[in-house]
């Protein structure tokens, strides 16, 4: 496999490119920076910017496979930027695809382009995009998604979505780093009642997933053109595993709470008064923020077994394992 990487220097790009480095496959890397573990990798990295739609094409030049990782999450921002880096950045990509003969591409998606606003258990690829979204990440994510099964073409191009849920691991820049942050200052609230369940994704058993459904991306296979959850076959209590993350980092649990039905109504007045007084940052709540922090939202893998053998190798108690250094870093606890 000749494949690209954008994101590669990422969380979950980085895993992906060494897992294809480790059986063999020749790698080129899309980023916005310079990464010390990508030379130490040997792989070629091209710096440049998803907006760019000359440069993403010319990154897309003798590949055969494309994983389109990079994105900018979270749950503020201006429309825009949104936009442009998820949305635009990824018809980029499928136009680099199609003008460069690239076979297949595979893209990193997430259950909120069809989260609705209700709890989701045990849910499954059936359920359809809502109307609505709560925030612009899990709307432009939903447009990029759209775009790129639309643009599974027979002979041409192949196509796959896939949706892992919070995913989490070493080397985490972003979930692990805001709550062990959170946790130290004493900002760290139990929204609801800590009874909702949540799937969750360990970071290279959905690096692994990528690889295998590239790997069955081929003619007349259900994966063309599908979209597809990732995560731990085993939901957890979100609570409880927050504090089994704080316990591991030498940190107490969270003890502070606030119900539901306060943090939804103050999430909505955060936000209006983020965005008519223009206050930096980004509010401490938002109604998508107190729906994810207090609803259940598990997810079925299936399909994807079925499909392209997707089944987690890593086990959650495992990957603890490996994170807890990090975590007790991130902490500054020791022991």
């Amino acid at each position: 496999m000749n494949a690209l990487v954008t994101g590669g220097g990422g969380f979950l790009g980085l895993y992906i490119v060494e897992q294809l480095v480790a059986r063999g496959d020749q790698v080129r890397v899309f980023c916005r920076g310079t990464y010390d573990r990508l030379d130490d990798l040997g792989v070629e990295a091209i710096c440049g910017d998803l907006r760019d739609a000359t440069a993403v094409a010319a990154a897309c030049e003798g590949i055969d496979t494309v994983f389109h990782v990079a994105a900018v999450p979270g749950v503020w921002g201006p429309w825009k930027r949104f936009y442009d880096i998820n949305t635009l950045g990824t018809e980029h990509v499928i136009s680099g695809c199609r003008q460069h003969g690239v076979a297949r591409l595979v893209f990193t998606s997430s259950p909120s382009v069809v989260y609705d606003g209700r709890p989701h258990r045990n849910a499954d690829e059936s359920l359809p995009y809502p109307a609505r979204y709560l925030c612009h990440y899990p709307h432009t994510k939903a447009l990029a998604e759209r775009a790129v099964l639309n643009a599974n073409e027979p002979r041409r191009l192949l196509t796959v979505s896939l949706r892992p849920h919070l995913i989490w691991g070493p080397r985490d820049n972003h979930l692990i780093p805001r709550l062990i942050k959170r946790a130290k200052t004493g900002r760290l609230r139990q929204v609801g009642d800590g009874n909702n369940l949540i799937s969750m994704s360990y970071v290279e058993n959905v690096a692994a997933a990528h690889l295998k459904a590239a790997d069955a991306l081929v003619e007349a296979s259900p994966v063309a053109g599908g979209a597809y959850f990732i995560n731990e076959p085993e939901p957890v209590r979100m609570w409880d595993w927050i504090n089994e993350i704080l316990r591991r980092a030498g940190l107490p649990p969270v003890e502070r709470r606030v119900s539901a039905n306060i943090a939804r109504p103050l999430g909505a007045l955060l936000e209006a008064a983020f965005g008519v007084f223009r206050l930096p940052g980004e509010p401490p709540m938002t109604r998508f923020l107190a729906s994810q922090l207090s609803e259940s939202h598990t997810y079925s893998t299936d399909k994807a077994r079925q499909d392209f053998g997707f089944s987690p190798e890593i086990s959650v108690e495992e990957g603890m394992r490996r994170l807890e250094p990090e975590l007790r870093r991130l902490s500054g606890t020791t022991g």
